[in-house]
């Protein structure tokens, strides 16, 4: 019985942990970040070691990342129904746990990366983590309602990391994959903190719906749906992808504006839910299509 409840406990340990490196936030990264790399290849497919390098380092640098953010904000977590189920807010871990767990974590990434994938890579992915973990979660986070789209930078560094660990540069090319999560990214948040007002407010944190209202915001979405609209055509019109993608990204973008619109005439919070969520297969499906329309002939 006592070896059953240790095993447990052992287990519940190891869960805690596991949540800190935000799982689902981590898979979207990493699919970005795999789609780069598979672009990065003018015909034909990338190595598969340093695919599998590349991905392994970028995840366990971005799950450190997430467990530095859960450890900076675990009194702000506790305030918030959104975030105080999180392991540190209900005394799962200690913090002096989860430091040299996101040290190990990180660490070891970025071995990888320098000894497997190349410098270039590992030094863009430390930027990367150091943009997350410091510049967005403790410099722009609580000072400012600009911090998602400033802090947005970072967020959108995943499909140029993959690119840089297959080709070994950074080129227009890449930096319009940026460009695009750069853009999606207010969007998709600030649908997000319309229906956690309450929440962010509780835990005094400065977004854009406590700091300037809800109507401002989602007309601040609706302009940013629209800028993302435009952004997302780039591809297409420097050659990078075909008619195929294109096609794609008018569907969803315009699926998507409908969403933000909707938002800003009939605001509730169901409709901002499920706008934040189609957010997220926007950008599954958009950069899909961005790999399909590389690969097929037509």
């Amino acid at each position: 019985m006592k070896t059953f409840a240790l095993g447990t406990a052992r287990a519940g340990r190891l869960r805690a942990f596991y949540v800190l490196t935000k799982p689902k936030v981590n898979t979207l990264i990493v699919f970005c970040a795999v789609i780069g790399m598979f672009l990065a290849v003018p015909a034909g497919l990338p190595d598969a070691l340093t695919v599998f390098a590349a991905t392994l380092g970028i995840a366990c640098v971005a799950g450190a990342a997430a467990a530095m953010n859960c450890l900076i904000e675990r009194q702000i977590d506790a305030r918030m129904a959104r975030t105080r189920g999180r392991p540190l807010p209900r005394g799962d871990l200690a913090p002096a746990e989860v430091l040299l767990f996101a040290g190990m974590l990180g660490g070891f990434g970025l071995m990888v990366l320098h000894q497997a994938v190349n410098p270039l890579t590992m030094w863009l992915t430390l930027a990367t983590f150091i943009g997350y973990a410091v510049v967005y979660t403790v410099l722009l986070k609580p000072h400012t309602p600009q911090n998602i789209v400033i802090g947005g930078a970072s967020g959108a560094m995943p499909p140029v990391l993959g690119w840089a660990a297959v080709s070994g540069e950074v080129n227009a090319d890449a930096l319009l994959l940026f460009l695009i999560i750069f853009a999606w990214t207010p969007p998709h948040f600030w649908a997000l903190a319309l229906y956690r007002t309450a929440d962010y407010a509780r835990a005094g944190l400065p977004m854009l719906p406590v700091t300037h209202g809800a109507e401002f915001t989602r007309l601040s979405v609706l302009l940013y749906t629209l800028i993302l609209f435009g952004v997302t055509l780039l591809p297409f019109a420097t050659r990078m992808s075909g008619a195929l993608y294109l096609g794609v990204a008018v569907g969803l973008g315009l699926r998507f504006i409908l969403h933000a619109w909707r938002l800003y005439r009939d605001y509730s919070d169901a409709l901002a839910r499920r706008t934040f969520r189609f957010s997220i297969v926007y950008l599954f499906g958009l950069f899909a299509a961005l790999l399909m329309d590389h690969y097929l002939p037509w």
